[in-house]
């Protein structure tokens, strides 16, 4: 599966990552591409190298959303 992790920080701070094919992914000015990978878990890893604050989105990543 493709990641990317939004540019633009949630209201609670937090970078929020998604699979391609989410309905909620940010249009291309406001995101970074991360890769291929197999689950949710280690894109969130590859995204903590651009931000220290980072969550995966409720819909397309719930194994990876905290809050």
């Amino acid at each position: 599966m493709i990641y990317y992790v939004n540019k633009n920080a949630q209201y609670s701070g937090e970078h929020e990552i998604h699979t391609s094919d989410c309905a909620f992914l940010p249009s291309v000015e406001n995101r970074i591409f991360l890769g291929y990978f197999n689950n949710s878990s280690e894109a969130l890893k590859a995204a903590k190298q651009y931000f220290n604050n980072v969550d995966g989105c409720f819909y397309c990543c719930p194994k990876s959303h905290k809050k």
